[in-house]
């Protein structure tokens, strides 16, 4: 009988997935643990392989079209069958999404309103669910958790039996443990008050709406429009920057540094690196700052968690890596895990490591979680200033520009030499302005004095 291979859960909040490329074609024989396609989800695009042999009978989701977890994207058939027969079967008696499959608690919380399957009912289809990552914690036999939110929970003291979940199946997820931290809060903050005002006002009287908002969509006058559809990524990336803005007070603060030693360290030591094919970049110099001065500035490597603030013993530092439009756009952290204990050797091989695996295979859920604080370098694409948006659960986000050649004042004397802005996105509820200019402070003594980064 045919096999159904369906879209997989490939992270913790994903919900659908959309199909960027297919490597194989009707016809193609395939063997277990082949990619068979790369499958962008809410984090990242990831290689699809299967996990059974067989021969591709069809080939059921489109390249672009975006599927729900559970939904059937191809159709594999086994030794001995006609190809034609088991596209035929598989549109004949599609598995219902509820069905049984190789991994059941995954399947099941992907389609949580899916009919059961009858008793009687003929299934002439069996479905393979390849979940590559973790599945769902079960709390007895009823309460579902995901092992990010079950790892909240436990760093904020929230009572898992005590929150209502709302992923698929009434599984309990990241935003479930979040919003429950910050119920536990005496008060909601007046902010958040008149933002759902705002939005009872604005539903009410949608007469008052500005017209381009009223017609999302709708084209310019007099102009010509070409229609993009919204990536998976590009979606869930809109929505969590929204709610950053929303939920998060930012402020900014930014503050210059000279580059001048930094440049010639990292000249020196890449010159003596050569033969180890070892070469550092001025983002490794600037990760290892920011952790050691996260060590000495622990509200910098902290997270709000409504009635109390979390300061966190394990220094990570997410950095920003842009994906190519090939592999379908959008922007993911990788984490550098204990950045504070790393070399620069380490940070700057496992920064290349996860920039690589990002713009090729796809993250991890683990490459993925768990930073503290979050840096977006654009000096390399000559940017000399900008701000960036607080990437939550952090406190803070350092946005870097390029170290750029200018006239500067060196010992009362005007020369030339290399500086650079970096500014500051922070969270008002964690850091206040002294806190902010002390961590500045800090960091521009690791980066103007990078002898104190090789210890």
């Amino acid at each position: 009988m045919p096999i159904n291979v369906t879209m997989p859960r490939l992270s913790d909040t994903m919900e659908q997935g959309t199909v960027v490329k297919w490597y194989v074609k009707v016809g193609d024989k395939v063997a277990s643990g082949q990619v068979i396609a790369d499958i962008e989800t809410d984090k990242a695009t990831m290689e699809q392989a299967v996990f059974d042999e067989g021969i591709i009978a069809k080939l059921v989701c489109p390249e672009g079209k975006q599927v729900k977890v559970g939904d059937v994207i191809a159709v594999l058939a086994e030794d001995g069958e006609s190809v034609s027969d088991a596209a035929s079967a598989s549109s004949a008696a599609p598995a219902p999404r509820g069905a049984v499959s190789a991994a059941p608690a995954s399947n099941a919380a992907a389609a949580p309103n899916a009919a059961t399957a009858s008793s009687t009912a003929p299934v002439a289809t069996r479905t393979i669910v390849a979940d590559v990552h973790a599945t769902d914690v079960t709390d007895g036999d009823r309460m579902r958790v995901s092992p990010l939110a079950r790892r909240m929970a436990s760093e904020m003291g929230v009572e898992l039996s005590q929150v209502q979940g709302s992923g698929p199946g009434g599984r309990v997820v990241k935003r479930d443990v979040l919003l429950a931290a910050e119920n536990r809060s005496a008060a909601v903050p007046a902010t958040r008050g008149a933002q759902i005002a705002a939005n009872e006002l604005v539903a009410a009287t949608p007469s008052m709406m500005p017209a381009a908002a009223a017609s999302a969509g709708a084209l310019v006058h007099g102009g010509q429009s070409i229609e993009v559809p919204v990536s998976n990524m590009r979606g869930i990336i809109a929505k969590r920057l929204v709610e950053s803005k929303q939920q998060i007070p930012h402020y900014q603060v930014t503050m210059k540094f000279s580059m001048d030693a930094v440049l010639a360290l990292r000249g020196s030591l890449n010159e003596q690196l050569a033969s180890m094919e070892v070469k550092l970049s001025v983002n490794d110099f600037i990760v290892r700052a920011c952790a050691l001065a996260m060590a000495k500035n622990p509200f910098f490597n902290a997270s709000w968690a409504g009635d109390r603030i979390l300061l966190h013993q394990q220094v990570n530092v997410g950095v920003a890596i842009a994906l190519p439009e090939e592999k379908g756009g959008g922007l993911v952290v990788g984490v550098v895990k204990d950045a504070n204990l790393k070399s620069l050797r380490q940070i700057s091989g496992e920064i290349r490591s996860l920039g690589e695996k990002a713009r090729t295979k796809g993250l991890s859920m683990d490459e993925m979680s768990g930073a503290t604080f979050t840096i977006s370098n654009l000096g390399m694409f000559g940017v000399d200033n900008f701000t960036a948006i607080i990437n939550p659960p952090n406190s803070a986000i350092l946005a870097c520009g390029a170290a750029l050649e200018q006239p500067v004042v060196r010992n009362h004397q005007l020369v030339v030499g290399f500086e650079m802005a970096a500014t500051l996105s922070l969270d008002h509820r964690v850091i206040d302005g002294a806190m902010a200019s002390k961590y500045l402070q800090s960091l521009k003594q690791f980066v103007e004095g990078p002898t104190m980064l090789l210890v």
